[in-house]
């Protein structure tokens, strides 16, 4: 694939040549000009202006090795997208963005943000992949009082039961994807009549607050079910034959499974070679229909399966989506996973609110640009424009559920999703009644 053009940045550079100047992989200077480079980054990677030029510094924490590497991957690539859509904008503020692998650890990353803060002058932290990575960093931004945008981790409980003042998130939480999955399956439920549930997920803190979440917005639409079983593998799991047997000893009539990335992949690999897909419909509301996991499936995908993801190289077919996803390709020469829209979306929140606010290190200024603030994002459904809710910190955006069907317009995937079931972005939003109760305030 040919080079794209190269835009300026902010200091006058091509961005894709400052990009190549500035990494820095485990301590070393690697010079790398190539569309995608041939060893993705697995250290401390700058991104943007030199810090004597910046008018902030941006610290993100992202996996970058292991088997949720790719995420990191892949929102390094959209936050230099993000940035040289900002280099074309002379009123936007000039960045620096330092990036380093959490190694989806809660206490390194916990210590690698106190760095950040002390020995970078970091002024806003960003990013992870990992709830209880993110949740961790959040304690330490409140700590700190630094703001922390996240852009990826999706434990609804960052932004309800721990929200406070300095956290941010600009992709769906699980409570957005599953308010979404549950009505999808009280629609099942009117179509089929189905009645046992069984839920699997990781056990740590996404899984366990995943299946909390969509128990409430059951409850919430007043969908009767029976639960046949809950069953927890640990994260990264390599062997999932035991639960696998066991939701075969006592079928649900629908299996909601929590797992994401080389996990979920992994899972349907392995499910694949028995009979489960023929005794049971298997539904992923939040992570399932990412473009990793579409890949995998070939053009032979299981039956039944019910798919969504934070964000769809597919959906919503608008102008804005089709150019994220052409710039993404331009710059990496693959399509993005979700967790691409997420950091570009963090890097162009944080612009904005840096032009409204004026200044970044006025941080109650910061706080107040964030609350409210409203993003056009690539997730955004033709005629709505995300924002942030200015209670909970958690951006508020629509939902859309679908089927793998066959579609090679993304090679090497040759499903996509299609046959869309679309959640409109108000309609899930946590009432207030339930965010009281979330965070233990009573009355009302």
């Amino acid at each position: 694939m040919p080079r794209p053009n190269a835009r300026l940045n902010q200091t006058g550079l091509p961005l894709l040549l400052c990009f190549a100047a500035m990494v820095l992989v485990s301590g070393a200077s690697q010079a790398n000009t190539s569309a995608e480079p041939s060893t993705p980054p697995v250290g401390r990677v700058e991104l943007g202006v030199e810090e004597r030029h910046a008018d902030a510094t941006v610290a993100c924490m992202y996996p970058m090795t292991g088997r949720s590497a790719s995420f990191g991957r892949d929102s390094i690539v959209a936050i230099q997208l993000a940035l040289q859509e900002l280099s074309s904008d002379p009123d936007a503020p000039r960045l620096r963005v330092i990036v380093d692998d959490s190694r989806s650890k809660a206490s390194f990353a916990v210590r690698m943000a106190e760095d950040f803060i002390q020995h970078d002058d970091a002024n806003i932290l960003c990013g992870m992949v990992s709830s209880g990575v993110g949740m961790a960093v959040s304690r330490t931004a409140k700590k700190r009082k630094v703001i922390l945008v996240g852009t990826d981790h999706a434990s609804s409980r960052a932004s309800l039961e721990e929200g406070h003042r300095y956290y941010f998130r600009v992709s769906s939480d699980t409570w957005y994807s599953h308010a979404a999955g549950a009505r999808y399956l009280a629609e099942l439920q009117d179509r089929n009549g189905w009645q046992k549930l069984a839920f699997l997920g990781p056990d740590y803190e996404y899984g366990r607050v995943a299946w909390r979440d969509l128990k409430q917005a059951l409850k919430q639409n007043g969908t009767t079910y029976e639960v046949t079983g809950t069953y927890w593998p640990k994260l990264y799991e390599p062997d999932y034959s035991l639960y696998i047997q066991s939701l075969l000893e006592s079928p649900p009539d629908v299996l909601v499974v929590s797992l994401w990335g080389g996990d979920f992949i992994a899972f349907l690999e392995q499910a694949r070679t028995t009979q489960l897909f023929s005794r049971m419909r298997v539904a992923n509301f939040d992570a399932g229909g990412d473009y990793e996991t579409l890949v995998s499936l070939k053009n032979d995908p299981p039956q039944g399966l019910i798919l969504s993801a934070r964000h769809h190289v597919n959906w919503p077919d608008t102008e804005r989506n089709r150019r994220f996803v052409t710039g993404f390709h331009e710059l990496s020469g693959r399509y993005p996973s979700y967790s691409a829209q997420g950091a570009y979306a963090g890097m162009l929140a944080i612009a904005r609110a840096i032009r409204i606010a004026g200044d970044v290190t006025d941080t109650d200024a910061m706080i107040e640009a964030l609350e409210g603030l409203e993003i056009p994002l690539p997730k955004d459904p033709e005629g709505y424009v995300s924002y942030i809710d200015p209670d909970t910190h958690q951006i508020v955006q629509a939902q859309a559920i679908g089927t793998p069907v066959a579609n090679d317009q993304y090679p090497p995937a040759q499903v996509m999703l299609g046959n869309w079931t679309v959640y409109d972005a108000e309609s899930l939003k946590p009432s207030p009644a339930l965010v009281k109760k979330r965070r233990g305030v009573s009355g009302g």
